[in-house]
C-alpha cells in the first residue's frame, strides 16, 4: 500500500458561478464531508497547493489569455467568459490554487514524501484550451502539471488518463502533436463539447499518441472494465509513462444528472486499481489525480471517496 495525498484548500469554495449553476462550491463540501465520515481522511497526508506561477501556465495557455484573465477578474458580481463559465471575485485565486495545486502534487509525489496524489480543486480544467476559457474550466490544471512534470522534475512520457464524462478538449489540444505525452480519454459521444472522434488520433509526431474511445450513453461498468483492459493497458504498455496523471471527473456515474452512463462507484473503484496498476509497472507508482467533473452531490461524494480509497490500496 502505498501513501496517498490529498490536495484540498477552502478558497476552492470562493469560486461561484451562481445559484443553480452545477459546478458549485457545494461539490467539494460533498466530497470533504464523505472522505471524513468514512474514515479515508485519517489515511491521507495533506498537501497544501500554492498559487501556480505564471512561468507553469504559459507552458500551456497563452500569455495574452492569461492577461485578459486578470483584466476581467470582477471585484464584485461576476463576468461571463463563456455561455456556462463566469468569473466572481474568488475565482482567479482559486484557479491559480487548482493549477498550483496539481504542481504542489507533482513536487510531493517526486520528492517521495507521497506515492499518488488527489486534488481536490475547482474550478476544474480539461475543457480549458490555450487561450479561451471553457465549459466550466479557466485554467487546465493537468495539461500544466504534466508540463511541469516534464520540465521542472525532467520526465520525459507522461500519461494523462481522462475519464470524465465529457471529451477533455483543451487537454487534447494542449499535446495533439506531442509524442511525449500520450493522452487517453473515455467519453460520452455524441455529447458536449463534440470533440472527441476515434479517428482524432494526434498529428505531425504526435500522431497515435491522442486515444479516443467514444462511448454510447448507457454503457457502464462492463464496457469501462473492457476498454480500459484491451485499449488503454496496450496504449500505456507501448509507452511506458513515468507519470500518471488521471483527469478524475465522476459526472459518468449512472445518477449525474448531465450525462447518461452507468458508471457506478465501484466502476470507479476498479478503473482506479486498472490505472494504478499501469503506473506500479512503469512509474514507479506515480498518480495525481485532479477532479474535473460530477455534478449529483451524493454519486461524486461515493465516487470520490472509493477513487481515493483505490489510490490507498494501490
Amino acid at each position: 500500500m502505498g501513501k496517498t495525498g490529498l490536495v484540498y484548500d477552502p478558497r476552492y469554495l470562493e469560486h461561484d458561478m451562481g445559484m443553480g449553476h452545477p459546478e458549485s462550491p457545494n461539490r467539494l463540501r460533498a466530497i470533504m464531508q464523505q472522505l471524513e465520515q468514512s474514515g479515508t481522511m485519517a489515511q491521507l497526508t495533506r498537501i497544501e497547493p500554492r498559487m501556480a506561477e505564471d512561468e507553469w501556465i504559459t507552458q500551456v495557455h497563452t500569455a495574452a489569455y492569461l492577461a485578459s484573465l486578470k483584466q476581467q477578474a470582477p471585484a464584485s458580481g461576476r463576468v461571463s467568459l463563456d455561455p456556462d463559465t463566469s468569473m466572481s471575485p474568488g475565482s482567479l485565486t482559486a484557479a491559480y490554487l487548482a493549477a498550483g495545486g496539481a504542481l504542489a502534487g507533482i513536487d510531493a509525489i517526486m520528492a517521495k514524501q507521497v506515492d499518488h496524489v488527489f486534488c481536490a480543486v475547482r474550478p476544474p480544467g480539461h475543457h480549458a484550451e490555450a487561450n479561451r476559457a471553457m465549459g466550466f474550466c479557466l485554467l487546465n490544471n493537468v495539461a500544466i502539471a504534466a508540463r511541469y512534470a516534464q520540465k521542472k522534475h525532467g520526465l520525459s512520457r507522461v500519461l494523462i488518463v481522462d475519464w470524465d464524462v465529457h471529451h477533455g478538449n483543451g487537454t487534447q489540444h494542449s499535446f495533439e502533436d506531442d509524442p511525449s505525452v500520450l493522452f487517453f480519454s473515455t467519453h460520452q459521444f455524441p455529447h458536449y463539447p463534440g470533440t472527441g472522434r476515434e479517428s482524432e488520433h494526434g498529428r505531425g509526431a504526435g500522431e497515435g499518441y491522442t486515444v479516443n474511445v467514444p462511448m454510447e450513453a448507457g454503457e457502464g461498468d462492463d464496457e469501462y472494465r473492457a476498454i480500459f483492459l484491451n485499449v488503454l493497458v496496450p496504449a500505456a504498455d507501448k509507452f511506458n509513462p513515468e507519470l500518471v496523471i488521471i483527469s478524475a471527473g465522476f459526472d459518468a456515474h449512472k445518477d449525474d444528472p448531465l450525462a447518461s452512463m452507468g458508471l457506478t462507484e465501484g466502476g470507479y473503484a476498479e478503473l482506479t486499481g486498472i490505472v494504478a496498476g499501469i503506473a506500479e509497472r512503469y512509474a514507479q507508482g506515480r498518480i495525481l489525480s485532479s477532479l474535473e467533473g460530477g455534478y449529483n452531490l451524493t454519486a461524486l461524494a461515493a465516487s470520490a471517496d472509493a477513487h481515493v480509497r483505490g489510490l490507498l490500496a494501490a
